[in-house]
């Protein structure tokens, strides 16, 4: 029997998760910023230093997309990037003084959507559906069993 759709787990968390990015996007533009420049200032903030190519590894983009945002985010007066001590190919990526007000912007901001996304649920529902999903996340780290992989094609 076909599950259906409208509750099907897979199909929820993507659609949950591309509505927040959507609202998102419309709460950073309020600012003129972009999604991308936010979660970027938010990474920088809790891992000083990062690379570009670390910087794009977790945004899941390329390195000349994190270019170009460092560009827009350096220019603002955001963001500085620095060699690296160790190798001249790299450069690292620091938060500037004025980044402290864009960043509690972005934190009130976060709060407002996750209260907005959360309303309705009990907080032991919450407390549930987060221990869910980190327990999902770590299934996900983790390598799957060779033997639950199947070639397609």
């Amino acid at each position: 029997m076909r599950q259906d759709l409208d509750r099907d787990l897979m199909l929820l968390l993507h659609d949950v998760a591309r509505l927040i990015r959507v609202e998102a996007d419309k709460r950073s533009r309020v600012y003129g910023m972009t999604r991308a420049r936010w979660v970027l200032l938010l990474w920088l903030e809790r891992s000083p230093g990062l690379s570009q190519k670390e910087a794009a590894d977790m945004l899941e983009v390329e390195p000349i997309s994190v270019a170009r945002l460092v560009d827009r985010l350096e220019a603002s007066g955001l963001v500085e990037r620095r060699p690296d001590p160790d190798d001249r190919r790299v450069w690292r990526l620091y938060l500037r003084p004025a980044a402290a007000d864009v960043l509690l912007k972005i934190g009130e901001q976060r709060d407002e959507l996750r209260n907005f996304v959360v309303s309705g649920i009990s907080a032991e529902a919450r407390s549930a559906t987060v221990e869910a999903l980190l327990q999902m996340k770590s299934n996900l780290l983790g390598s799957a069993p060779a033997s639950t992989l199947k070639e397609t094609g």
